[in-house]
């Protein structure tokens, strides 16, 4: 599986989580709580391996002013949802509303960080890098994935 091919997997598996967290109601407080686990986990795996292997790659292949300014923004999108909104949603009661609208907020934070990503970056990602350079990156990458996904599961 490419790079572009296994982020869009994860973009796909997440907003089915968000979408899903966003239709429960305040009296589901444990499903709220599973959901959120698992948004966290996969959150903070798929940003990593973004930061870590995607993003460095995209930056050094790329050739101009725009493409530096969709990985600096792509940066900050990612503090936006990881570090900001979801740590706010952790701290906040299951059972309140205000939890519903946090919960909307991070729901449509990555959504518009995800469109973007799949419409304008990864489109010049391919235009940027060979196919097997994508398909080393997504080697890479998914290796880095199962390690993360077991510190996350010991941890």
């Amino acid at each position: 599986m490419n790079a572009i091919e296994l982020l869009t997997q994860d973009h796909k598996n997440m907003r089915a989580l968000l979408e899903e967290l966003s239709g429960t109601t305040t009296r589901a407080v444990k499903k709220r709580k599973e959901l959120l686990e698992k948004i966290q986990t996969n959150l903070t795996v798929h940003n990593t391996i973004e930061e870590e292997i995607f993003y460095p790659a995209f930056k050094n292949s790329g050739d101009g002013k725009d493409d530096a300014q969709m990985y600096f923004e792509a940066l900050e999108e990612h503090r936006a949802a990881g570090d900001l909104v979801l740590p706010d949603l952790l701290k906040t009661d299951a059972d309140s509303e205000k939890f519903s609208g946090r919960a909307k907020v991070l729901k449509e934070l990555f959504e518009h960080h995800a469109n973007e990503e799949e419409k304008e970056m990864f489109k010049r990602a391919k235009a940027l890098m060979s196919k097997k350079t994508l398909e080393e990156l997504g080697e890479q990458m998914a290796q880095r994935k199962l390690e993360l996904k077991k510190r996350a599961q010991a941890g």
